[in-house]
């Protein structure tokens, strides 16, 4: 290996990647991989697919390194003592954490994605170690256990191969997506490669052709290029396959050519030469160039009809492009321009994109839900929008409205209202495609939507909703734990204010609360009970439960104390209605009617319930079920709704079962605004000469 390194690092530089050998080898002494070789022969391996990216002598160190700490007795501090805190940095993010225990399998990857994808934004060399040391395991994958085999090879194609394509290493993409699906299904490959086998002798002669008449044409315009039939690989035809429902020969249909040349210019100049030699196929024209992938590539491509009877796919581009597209990231070390233009672009557009990786980790529940926001990510099928002003977002296809609002900044998408596509006033749910303008309408008041989460499309947006929501969740914990502690005080005549400070310092201590707020989260949510507190905060005093239920008064409820506040659906209970809450762990206050069936499964559990009642001049809607038996004949279902609207009572859902010919039973959920609103519905219903029967649901 010393000998590839010579080719383009310094002598000093070699030397260290040789001390670091001798140091891994020592390090690794009396370790075996499962095929019986030497444990050091997989970091040289790792460190021979970095080398051949040419990439620098640290990262190179760091490879042969990677395992050290994790599976020896190293410790980090004796890397960075012997080689520098820069390789120790890179060794220590490569590191698996296998000493962490995690609750199940799927949480231990998630969490190691996790940590990765961090070390990842800290130094963009970690993943590329990460890749080259994947790649030598899929290559050497044959000596695990089949199980095994097939669950490295599903981590290899949904994480890795991904993040490969989206840092523009297509090279490593390619190998890691063709060995992982010869593991992952051995027959498909194997039936696969010889199909392609068979295939490849019948087309030799027509690429032939092909690549000999564009070669011609471009010797009549005057252009240098170089022109190479492009090999289809075994996982691109197996997914191309399965997701448009092709035949093998359907896919061996398509030919595929790519054209390299000098500079940008003469891009466009062969294309227009290659669309005279063969007519183009109308929308399949795509150019890359003038707006280059997330990844930094950049490439035109285009389909020809060809006299032979078959599809032929076309790209243009220059060396420099090339090498991005298939070093991707690794160009910034692998080719060093005059001007490093080409290699610092892919970088920029890499490291952004890991920026916004590392927001969506601190907004992010937990590692599964985090796993999941970023796969969504991961696989760009990407949609190309302007701002008013004529800037570019990308955007991952089916994003809608909401998710540009976000796009463009976090505080736009928590106060967006309404969008214009194109000037014209649009839905936010509005899915977007390529070449809108997209202008969002934002209000100082406004505030995110839980209902976006439904259409939401990346993962920026929907973390920043449920973030935004869990914060609204804690602020209405807070009132609700307040209110809470405040009526189970007024039982003795004295609140939260008349105590001393000492009784509450006191009581923080013992319960384990860091602050007074918390102390009304877990109160409010219903993890503490209030009456248990108030008794802490005046110890020492007569307690009498019934009396202080009755001294104490219920609860006044508004309506509106958002979610930590809910209406059971078993009863619908609405205002007017006689109630009471049930406090439930991590759900605040659940209220129920009197005589909901449910209440008696609780009943004997009396530290849960808590007196309530509506508060005088309630307002806003509440959803209830009403249940009608009625004839069947022409536009009943509409006569029925147009009284509901004339009754001004919202229509939410609606359900029709047919009884026994002669009648049918609707079941609606309306909104109404109290007893009263409901009963001058139900009073119009029952007028009416097709309903026969009319009632309040309750389940």
């Amino acid at each position: 290996m010393c000998e590839l390194l010579e080719h383009y690092l310094e002598p000093d530089q070699v030397t260290e990647v040789y001390q670091a050998y001798l140091f891994g080898a020592e390090a690794h002494e009396g370790q075996q991989r499962l095929s019986g070789e030497p444990y050091i022969t997989h970091p040289i391996a790792v460190a021979r697919i970095l080398a051949e990216m040419h990439m620098d002598h640290k990262s190179i160190v760091a490879a042969i390194l990677h395992d050290v700490i994790e599976d020896t007795e190293t410790a980090k501090e004796q890397v960075a003592n012997r080689f520098g805190e820069e390789v120790a940095q890179l060794v220590d993010g490569v590191s698996k954490l296998t000493t962490i225990q995690f609750e199940s399998k799927a949480e231990a990857q998630a969490e190691n994605f996790r940590k990765m994808m961090l070390a990842m934004v800290q130094d963009i060399r970690v993943i590329m170690i990460k890749l080259a040391d994947r790649l030598h395991n899929m290559r050497t994958l044959g000596v695990m256990r089949p199980d095994k085999r097939r669950r490295i090879a599903r981590e290899t194609l949904e994480i890795y191969a991904p993040i490969a394509n989206r840092l523009g290493m297509n090279r490593v993409r390619l190998e890691l997506e063709d060995l992982g699906f010869s593991a992952m299904y051995p027959m498909r490959s194997r039936i696969l490669a010889e199909s392609l086998k068979k295939a490849r002798g019948n087309r030799k002669e027509i690429v032939s052709k092909i690549e000999d008449a564009f070669k011609e044409r471009l010797r009549q315009e005057d252009l240098a290029g170089k022109v190479v039939g492009r090999e289809k690989h075994l996982y691109s035809i197996y997914k191309k396959m399965r997701e448009k429902h092709l035949a093998f020969s359907e896919v061996m249909d398509v030919y595929a050519f790519r054209i390299t040349v000098d500079s940008v210019d003469a891009c466009y100049r062969v294309l227009g030469a290659v669309h005279n030699l063969y007519t183009p196929m109308p929308g399949k024209f795509k150019d890359y160039i003038a707006i280059p992938k997330a990844n930094g590539y950049q490439s035109l491509h285009t389909v020809l009809f060809s006299p032979y009877g078959v599809a032929l796919e076309v790209q243009i581009r220059t060396e420099d492009m090339h090498k991005v597209a298939e070093a991707g990231i690794a160009a910034h070390w692998l080719y060093k321009t005059s001007d490093d233009g080409v290699g610092n672009s892919a970088q920029i557009r890499a490291r952004q994109w890991l920026h916004d990786v590392l927001e969506i980790q601190k907004k992010a529940g937990n590692s599964i839900e985090f796993l999941e926001n970023v796969k969504v990510d991961l696989f760009p099928d990407e949609v190309y929008v302007f701002t008013p002003e004529g800037d570019i977002k990308v955007l991952p296809r089916g994003a809608t409205a909401v998710d540009f609002a976000y796009a463009v900044h976090t505080d736009v998408g928590n106060q967006c209202v309404a969008v214009k596509i194109d000037r014209r006033l649009m839905p936010l749910r509005t899915e977007l495609y390529n070449g809108q303008t997209v202008e969002i309408i934002t209000s100082k008041g406004a505030q995110p939507n839980p209902a976006w989460l439904d259409f939401v499309h990346t993962a920026k947006a929907r973390t920043h909703i449920r973030n935004f929501l869990k914060n609204l969740h804690r602020d209405e914990a807070v009132m609700l734990g307040a209110r809470l502690l405040n009526k189970s005080l007024a039982a003795h005549g004295t609140s939260v204010e008349s105590l001393s400070e000492q009784q509450v310092v006191r009581v923080l201590e013992e319960f384990g609360f860091d602050s007074m707020e918390s102390m009304y989260v877990e109160i409010g949510l219903g993890n503490r009970i209030p009456m248990v507190i108030a008794r802490a905060l005046l110890q020492g005093e007569e307690w009498d439960t019934e009396q202080f239920q009755t001294r104490a008064g219920p609860l006044a409820i508004k309506g509106t104390e958002g979610a930590v506040v809910t209406f059971a659906k078993c009863c619908r209970p609405i205002p007017g209605d006689p109630i009471l809450g049930f406090v439930t762990s991590g759900r605040g206050i659940v209220i129920h009617t009197e005589d909901c069936k449910n209440v008696a499964e609780y009943r004997n559990r009396p530290e849960k319930w808590i007196d309530v009642e509506w508060e005088a001049g309630v307002e806003g809607e509440f959803p209830i079920d009403i249940k009608l038996l009625v004839t069947n004949q022409r536009g009943v279902l509409a006569k029925v709704a147009a009284t509901l609207s004339d009754m001004e009572a919202n229509i939410e859902n609606v359900s029709i079962e047919e009884r026994d010919g002669i009648h049918s039973t609707l079941t609606f959920t309306v909104s109404v605004r109290n007893r009263r609103h409901l009963a001058r519905v139900m009073r119009s219903l029952r007028s009416m000469e097709m309903v026969v029967r009319i009632y309040r649901l309750k389940k």
